[in-house]
């Protein structure tokens, strides 16, 4: 098996075309790039107003705990019976994916702001929206941050569905392996999802360094992975 794969991999077709290997990462980060994208539009501000207002907290554990437990392939085949192929069924069903850690991330990072700056904030005359976005925000970064690279990496790994309603991206060679029974496709397939996401798994820590303030950076690094709402009384 271990022959066949290095075979698989040092194949010259498995380099060039729109079938090769690069041409299949593309296409598998363009899902992942659209579905992260559509799922911080919602979740991010959503959280953060959360966080501030403290109103909803109970729904934000309800939902991001809901959302997890959503088993991806039947929401995907769920969307296919209800809006038929193409590429919008993966998209939502990678987006109810993105949106739990994004939402917890934004929700912990604000609602676990400074009281005293904060209060300190308010005494000066800051209104609400300027105390949320001066004040909150920028104490919350290494939270959102973990919560964005999380759902990142659950997509990543998760947009192999996309090969189930004829799209591409690296699910290919895994379904396709499958079902001619190649396994050292489908391994190679695996191995090259694997590695993406380490590689991705970097990138993102290395801008996270760069965009977060010095004395927040070890939050950064102690971000919770998967992020999680934080506890909530009734």
């Amino acid at each position: 098996m271990l022959g066949r794969l290095v075979d698989w991999f040092s194949a010259p077709a498995q380099w060039s075309g729109p079938q090769a290997i690069p041409a299949r990462v593309l296409e598998h980060l363009g899902y992942t790039l659209l579905a992260v994208v559509i799922a911080a539009v919602i979740a991010l501000p959503l959280g953060a107003l959360i966080g501030h207002t403290r109103r909803g907290e109970l729904a934000v554990v309800g939902v991001a705990n809901g959302l997890r437990a959503l088993p991806e392939l039947g929401v995907l085949v769920l969307f296919v019976l209800l809006l038929g192929l193409g590429l919008l069924p993966p998209t939502l069903a990678l987006v109810l994916l993105a949106i739990p850690p994004m939402l917890a991330g934004a929700y912990s990072g604000v609602a676990g702001a400074d009281p005293g700056a904060v209060d300190a904030a308010r005494g000066m005359g800051m209104r609400e929206s300027q105390i949320l976005l001066q004040v909150e925000v920028p104490s919350a970064v290494p939270l959102v941050l973990g919560g964005v690279r999380f759902a990142t990496l659950q997509v990543i790994a998760t947009a192999t569905i996309a090969a189930y309603v004829g799209l591409g991206g690296l699910g290919r060679y895994i379904l396709d392996g499958f079902s001619v029974r190649d396994y050292p496709q489908v391994l190679g397939g695996a191995l090259v999802v694997a590695v993406l996401s380490i590689v991705v798994e970097l990138v993102l820590q290395g801008l996270g360094r760069l965009v977060t303030p010095g004395p927040d950076r070890a939050r950064l690094r102690r971000a919770p992975h998967p992020v999680t709402t934080r506890e909530v009384s009734p």
